[in-house]
């Protein structure tokens, strides 16, 4: 079965760990950011040895986001942003092929376990099941 593993994140946390601390988090320095990105490169060696691991990226900050909805005339409307501070997007994600909902859990315990700065905000790991090609149940 396959699953979404998504981790949140805040424009306020991408400013931090670009070292501009703010009242949502600390600034990260580069030994904090070399020591979060060690251990996401640990798991996704380890899960692509596993054969697991079918995709995972990190995404850019959310002010680089562009939304797009369908306008009352017809025509799209498109936005840059969002840009509010304490609305919590996919910072990034991985999509998993695991046996069970216990193995894909036990993943995403461990990526919950990924050093941050003290004060940092600790969001949960999301776990979605894919639902497969046929339309039916996940």
């Amino acid at each position: 079965m396959k699953y979404l593993v998504m981790v949140q994140g805040t424009q306020a946390d991408y400013e931090a760990m670009s070292g501009k601390g703010n009242a949502h988090s600390p600034a990260w320095s580069e030994k904090d950011l070399a020591a979060m990105f060690a251990f996401m490169q640990s798991v996704n060696n380890d899960l692509a040895e596993s054969g697991e691991l079918v995709d995972a990226q990190g995404l850019t900050e959310p002010a680089q986001t562009r939304l797009v909805a369908a306008g009352k005339d017809g025509r799209p409307v498109i936005t840059d942003g969002p840009y509010s501070e304490t609305k919590e997007l996919l910072a990034g994600y991985w999509v998993l092929d695991c046996a069970s909902l216990e193995r894909v859990t036990e993943i995403a315990a461990r990526v919950a376990l990924c050093p941050v700065p003290e004060g940092v905000t600790d969001y949960p790991v999301v776990i979605r099941p894919i639902q497969d090609a046929g339309g039916g149940d996940v």
